[in-house]
């Protein structure tokens, strides 16, 4: 008599080329390194994300909780046991539709994590060298400290206070537009803000 688990990884293993890991006491099942499934000695789960949470809902599918000593974790993974059992075409639409969200996913992660400074609207080679001379190195880094906190950098880092347009390209490049569509009291806004950071 074959495991129950053999059984799901068999099913799974028809979707196409798999890696496997040990993930959250179970099996994470992967295609192109992304991560779309995990299967424990009694339940299979696949992964969930946008349109297709509601789906997986609206199946009767739980959410996969991984309990850790005292502590919970909600992931974002469903169980599919019953449909697998009782609606296999369904489950097998559920499962394509998982293993293209997960790799579109992964690719877009991806994308995002190579992004270079001079890549953002507004920003060119020379900008991206007076912000990474300022201490921003990064797309992240450059993000999280915000248009005006940048804009201080590279002020203190030239010794002087440089023109305020630098301060509305760096805030059209967190926006992700020309920094000419940003309003008057957007730039207003990021002007007092600065002034309030320097007195």
């Amino acid at each position: 008599m074959t495991l129950i688990k053999d059984d799901y990884l068999n099913y799974l293993s028809k979707f196409g080329q798999q890696e496997k890991r040990s993930m959250f006491g179970g099996t994470g099942i992967f295609i192109n390194s992304a991560m779309f499934a995990i299967v424990t000695p009694n339940s299979m789960y696949i992964r969930g994300g946008n349109e297709l949470d509601d789906k997986l809902i609206r199946s009767g599918c739980e959410r996969f909780r991984h309990v850790k000593k005292s502590k919970t974790a909600t992931v974002n993974y469903y169980e599919i046991n019953k449909l697998f059992l009782t609606d296999q075409l369904q489950c097998d639409l559920l499962v394509t539709e998982s293993i293209a969200f997960s790799c579109r996913d992964k690719n877009v992660k991806a994308a995002e994590s190579n992004r270079r400074l001079r890549d953002l609207p507004n920003m060119r080679l020379t900008l991206e060298r007076m912000v990474k001379k300022a201490g921003v190195l990064d797309v992240d880094t450059f993000f999280n400290a915000g248009a005006v906190n940048v804009f201080k950098r590279v002020c203190e880092h030239n010794g002087q206070e440089l023109d305020y347009k630098l301060l509305w390209i760096f805030a059209g490049a967190i926006q992700g537009g020309h920094w000419q569509l940003l309003s008057e009291d957007c730039k207003q806004q990021l002007l007092d803000e600065y002034r309030q950071q320097i007195h």
